[in-house]
């Protein structure tokens, strides 16, 4: 039911003059002179601007009208959001101590605010990230000439083979970052923790200083996952864990000599999953001594097995205070993920959100009467953000607090209630300082006296609150590089692109949710709640939703109906820039469903959220064209139809929502869909192939699969062999264990 928008008058400026000018020859016929410079015609367009302002003032009416219908319905327009992101600072140049940052320190980008979310120790040491990824196909040559000169190795060990690697830069790995379930040698990444180069000129033995400095101290891990799949879901009555490991085991280098390597796993504390979102790790360096473990090798010993990598660059070699090795783990035995990438890891990190404190803001004075409310200034607010404090005429300052309905709140005064005998005890007290907040208008109002205590007549009151930039806080890499409060000489970068920042709902699109909001008043009840309402999570595209009520996926091979209380969400983002075709939904975009939809679910009701399964298909076609239209034209038409038709989202408003969940894919469909092209005279056969066996007519879909189309080749005469596009999955023989040795650089 959208509320068409009535204009009360259209016209505009130009308008008004040119219409007042075409009357002066009806009212005043001697008057003939229009030119600018008269008189009269200044008059007429002085009076032509004041009767445009008073236009615009009157043409707000139907909006401020359909807001507060929207209002009195109770549908609430969803706030703007605050984008979020991860920032490391660096002290090159500061004292050789640890400078400590608390929690809400400001960073700027340019003019955009952001606040530190926990407070951290800026230490003074320099970190590099590097990762062993094994040498491609190295020479028959070169590989023997390896095997000789590491042949006391294959003494020792007799059943091992060399496995060349080259010690790489994360920062090198470029925006995919690198996948430690296959990418990575060992599944595990190496911090390296160098003096600084202005502590070589500032005393001696800047190592030794160094680790001094770095005792017993909190070093900030910060992490970027990347995952390409990945699931979350909602349970009834589950708190998080306060107990959980996490995920990831960072390990001190202890020991490095020619006897062998050893570690020493470090105490750590994790606020996120660092599998599948960015966050901090926070771990706690042991003493001096401890950190003192990189001794002089061999050159045949350094970088070899699980050493930590051989550097070849002498100044970053010479600068090396201790190593710590990052590897994935699972706390309860289960297998790492088949692909685990990460984008990014550093040192001295924090997450950071996009927000402005505004502090003592004066609110109207008390005026004693019920319902009085007030508008705060600034804008769009943080929910959850808002403190109110009110001090009574001669009495000193209550805090009060927030709640989401006043109908909730206590009587001023309590009174027993005459519907019961006399004799009953009063009811249990409930808050009555109490105030609501409309996040979206910014409006605090408090309460009647019945429901909520009104503020005296002549109360001053003051409000605080957080304030964001919405969109315009989702800046690029490198933006945040300055903060009023940092010390002198400090840095600050952020190594990714901020996420998350939205603005607060429209009013056209919140009548859009007016049907629907009155059928399930924001609650996740039948299945078009569920998706009218993830649909409206705000900071992400959502472009297709199926509801699965009655099923589990983790059941096996259950279908829906089969699991009472469980509700299963197909999501799938509208863009996907690294998949195209087949978008993936990443744990951000999880985790913004979950959160968003975690306050709209019955308790009763485990919610999981899930991305689809694709599976991979290969498709030939064969076509003869009509006269008249060009080969190429026809074959990229054919092969437009056929990527429609099997595209996992809706490709317009006519489409039911992208490919069906359990249909199977058909050659004949196929078919069908090519010979409808303009041009096509005929379609001389379809091939399709899945990922094992042969040709075949049909693929079955079921589940939460959907088809991927991973090769497609369309050519004029009969189809090419579909076979001939899949790739190869042999999974080969299986070698000797292999020995990871460095690879001398081609160049020095």
């Amino acid at each position: 039911m959208p509320l068409a928008p009535a204009a009360i008058d259209p016209r505009d400026y130009q308008q008004l003059v040119d219409e007042a000018l075409a009357r002066i020859p009806v009212h005043n016929p001697e008057w003939t002179n229009f030119n600018k410079s008269d008189p009269g015609v200044t008059l007429l367009e002085l009076f032509a601007f004041l009767a445009e302002s008073v236009i615009y003032r009157a043409n707000l009416i139907p909006d401020r009208n359909r807001l507060k219908f929207l209002s009195l319905l109770g549908v609430p327009l969803s706030p703007a959001s605050a984008a979020r992101g991860l920032v490391a600072f660096s002290n090159d140049r500061g004292p050789l101590a640890p400078i400590p940052l608390p929690a809400g320190t400001e960073v700027r980008a340019g003019k955009i605010p952001f606040r530190v979310e926990g407070g951290l120790d800026v230490l003074p040491v320099e970190g590099a990230v590097y990762f062993k990824r094994e040498r491609p196909d190295p020479a028959g040559e070169l590989l023997a000439q390896y095997r000789r000169l590491y042949a006391s190795y294959h003494r020792e060990l007799p059943n091992t083979d060399i496995q060349l690697y080259d010690t790489v830069p994360l920062a090198a790995a470029g925006q995919s970052g690198v996948d430690l379930g296959q990418g990575a040698i060992g599944h595990a990444l190496w911090i390296a923790l160098l003096f600084r180069t202005a502590d070589r000129q500032s005393g001696p033995d800047p190592k030794g200083r160094t680790r001094e400095a770095l005792a017993g101290r909190t070093l900030n891990l910060g992490f970027v996952p990347v995952p390409d799949e990945d699931e979350a879901g909602l349970v009834p009555a589950a708190p998080p864990d306060p107990t959980a490991k996490p995920r990831f085991v960072v390990e001190l280098v202890t020991a490095n000599t020619g006897g062998g390597t050893t570690y020493r796993a470090l105490e750590l504390r994790a606020t996120t999953d660092l599998w599948t979102e960015p966050g901090v790790a926070e771990v706690t360096l042991p003493a001096a001594g401890d950190l003192d473990a990189v001794d002089e090798l061999d050159p045949l010993e350094a970088g070899v097995g699980d050493r930590p990598p051989a550097v070849a660059d002498a100044a970053i070699a010479e600068r090396l205070v201790a190593w710590l090795r990052v590897r994935p783990v699972s706390p309860d035995g289960a297998p790492l993920p088949s692909r685990l990438r990460l984008l990014y890891a550093g040192i001295n990190a924090a997450t950071v959100t996009q927000r402005e404190r505004v502090v003592n803001e004066v609110l109207p004075s008390g005026t004693g009467e019920p319902d009085q409310s007030a508008v705060l200034a600034r804008g769009p607010v943080l929910p959850g953000s808002v403190t109110v404090r009110v001090r009574p005429p001669g009495g000193a300052v209550e805090e009060w607090d927030e709640v989401n309905d006043l109908l909730t709140a206590g009587p001023e005064v309590p009174v027993p209630d005459p519907r019961k005998p006399p004799g009953t005890p009063l009811p249990p007290p409930r808050p009555t300082r109490v105030f609501a907040f409309d996040p979206e208008a910014g409006r605090v109002t408090f309460g009647d006296g019945t429901r909520g205590t009104r503020p005296p007549f002549g109360a001053s009151i003051w409000a605080d609150y957080d304030v964001a930039a919405g969109p315009a806080g989702n800046v690029g890499k490198d933006s945040v590089n300055s903060g009023p409060e940092l010390p002198p000489g400090m840095k600050v970068t952020n190594p990714i692109p901020t996420w998350g920042g939205a603005a607060a709902e429209s009013v056209t699109d919140g009548e859009k949710q007016v049907a629907q909001f009155l059928r399930h008043r924001d609650r996740l009840v039948t299945a078009e709640d569920f998706e009218a309402i993830t649909k409206r999570t705000p900071g992400i595209a959502v472009g297709r939703v199926n509801v699965l009520a009655a099923y589990n996926p983790a059941l096996g091979a259950s279908r829906a109906g089969d699991a009472a209380g469980a509700v299963t969400l197909l999501v799938i983002p509208a863009h996907d820039p690294n998949h195209p075709d087949a978008p993936v939904p990443d744990r951000a975009f999880l985790r913004a469903i979950c959160d968003y939809l975690e306050p709209r679910r019955l308790v009763t009701t485990e919610l999981i959220l899930r991305g689809p399964e694709y599976k991979p298909i290969w498709v030939t076609v064969g076509i003869e064209v009509d006269a008249g239209f060009g080969i190429s034209q026809v074959q990229e038409d054919v092969r437009r139809a056929v990527r429609r038709f099997l595209s996992p989202l809706p490709q317009d408003e006519e489409d039911d929502g992208g490919w069906p969940l359990n249909k199977p894919v058909l050659s004949l469909e196929l078919l069908a869909v090519a010979n409808r092209v303009a041009g096509v005279r005929l379609v001389t056969g379809v091939g399709l192939v899945g990922d094992s066996d042969g040709a075949t007519d049909r693929i079955d879909i079921a589940g939460l699969e959907l088809p991927k189309l991973i090769g497609l080749s369309v050519a004029p005469g009969p189809p090419p062999d579909p076979a001939l596009l899949r790739d190869g999955n042999d999974p080969g023989t299986t070698g000797p264990a292999q020995l990871p040795v460095p690879a001398v650089p081609d160049e020095c």
